[in-house]
């Protein structure tokens, strides 16, 4: 929108939630509180102004192309707006002012809360909400369809105007230099020596402003947060929405009150995900996907047509088309995985490529390692990549076979269809199409364990 600018109130500490971490930066929905708010505020305009206090850099770390203000002392909102004056010096827009903490409000609301100011050419608008609960709450006094009288706070309130469900959302729209102007007229003669926004709204009206009421359409949007029972309830609510959204979008979620998936995450059709799975950060899985019980899959990419089996933990990596990996593997620290590759059980995978179909089924563990297409790794194998000081490669080329319970001593190189017989030591390079074995010489002594036994008597 035109003239309209953007602030965001993220001062304060959160006494409530018992943390060293400042409220706006807990997580719900797989992100921090102030992110779901900037995103729904951008949707009006990308001028947008946080009011930072409490571990203010982690603030301007996490969202830079803001514009900050510093609320030094947390004196109330009011005293908050007050410390952007000066940010907001000369503009002759609407402000929209809203809290840090409410992760659930839409950006359509937002819009329509916007047009709704303008079309009814208020100075002022608040947001308000019905509850079935006010309690606490201040209430929101009408005067006729869409004016307000009054907020009259929950301490203030006689029962008559307790009966009231309406509230304040604490989310407004203001004619900029009428805010300001109103500010120097709020004092703090109240219990919490604060100088309170809502006060605004009362001198605008004793002055014969126009201050619209605009009520949100769904109770839960406004949400504040204080406690941490709080902030898991509306956890649930972001992942439940989450969930509900990509079912929409064709994706089957079998269990989705135990399935944990983050906002950003992107799946695609007819993929089926099994209870007790977590997807977070910016994870992409494909098309006909089966994610199966107890995995956990983070910032990673998973192919279309793949299987993950249950149990698994994916970190970090790229899981190609039409792969296997599981049960009880873990692929972490940017695995690529290529076409056609198969994973197995209490496998581990660490900062290594495996090419086109080759197979690794038992319990393995590959490190820094370079694996080409169709190679065999059999069970027990281990790359040791480790020499105490540094990280060493092993590269595998194509069509290699490893014997199982193999060692691999980087740095190493096995070169194009090479075979290394089972229970191998491997520390030097092998070349193409050779066979290694690295081991003792079997030795049978007939009739030892008899002779032994002869001999204790």
């Amino acid at each position: 929108m035109h003239d309209l600018r953007i602030l965001i109130l993220a001062a304060g500490k959160g006494t409530r939630m018992k943390s060293k971490k400042a409220k706006v930066l807990h997580h719900a929905g797989g992100a921090p509180l102030i992110e779901h708010v900037v995103a729904a505020a951008r949707s009006l305009s990308p001028d947008v102004t946080i009011t930072v206090g409490h571990q203010a850099e982690k603030v301007r770390e996490l969202i830079p192309e803001a514009t900050f203000v510093e609320q030094k002392e947390q004196l109330g909102t009011g005293h908050a707006v007050m410390m952007a004056r000066e940010a907001f010096s000369g503009f002759k827009g609407d402000l929209l002012i809203l809290p840090g903490d409410v992760p659930l409000i839409a950006a359509g609301t937002l819009q329509n809360f916007a047009a709704f100011h303008r079309e009814g050419r208020y100075t002022a608008s608040v947001l308000t909400a019905e509850v079935e609960n006010p309690f606490g709450y201040g209430r929101i006094v009408r005067r006729g369809d869409s004016e307000v009288e009054s907020i009259v706070e929950h301490r203030d309130a006689t029962p008559e105007i307790l009966r009231i469900a309406e509230i304040n959302t604490s989310i407004y729209v203001f004619n900029t230099p009428a805010l300001f102007d109103a500010l120097t007229k709020v004092r703090n003669e109240n219990s919490q020596k604060e100088f309170y926004l809502t006060d605004v709204i009362g001198i605008l009206v004793s002055q014969q402003k126009k201050v619209g009421a605009f009520k949100v359409p769904h109770a839960n949007e406004i949400l504040g947060i204080n406690t941490r029972a709080e902030l898991v309830s509306v956890d649930r609510i972001l992942r439940r929405r989450k969930c509900e959204a990509l079912m929409a979008d064709g994706v089957t979620i079998v269990d989705p009150d135990s399935t944990f998936i983050d906002g950003a995450v992107q799946i695609g059709a007819d993929t089926i995900i099994y209870p007790s799975v977590q997807i977070s950060g910016r994870t992409t899985i494909g098309e006909d996907v089966t994610v199966h019980s107890f995995c956990r899959i983070a910032n990673s990419a998973i192919g279309s047509r793949s299987t993950i089996l249950d149990g698994c933990i994916i970190v970090d990596s790229s899981v190609g088309e039409d792969i296997s990996v599981g049960p009880f593997a873990h692929l972490r620290m940017h695995t690529k995985l290529e076409k056609g590759v198969k994973v197995g059980n209490f496998v581990e995978i660490k900062k290594s490529t495996l090419g086109a179909g080759t197979k690794s089924l038992h319990l393995t563990y590959l490190g820094d390692a370079t694996i080409g297409k169709a190679c065999n790794i059999g069970a027990g194998t281990i790359t040791c990549n480790y020499d105490g000081f540094t990280k060493n490669p092993t590269i595998i080329e194509d069509e290699v076979f490893i014997g199982s319970d193999s060692q691999l001593i980087a740095p190493v190189k096995i070169g194009k269809g090479a075979y290394v017989a089972a229970g191998s030591s491997i520390t030097e390079d092998v070349p193409a199409e050779s066979l290694a074995i690295a081991r003792g010489r079997q030795v049978v002594k007939e009739g030892w364990v008899r002779d032994r036994k002869k001999r204790r008597g």
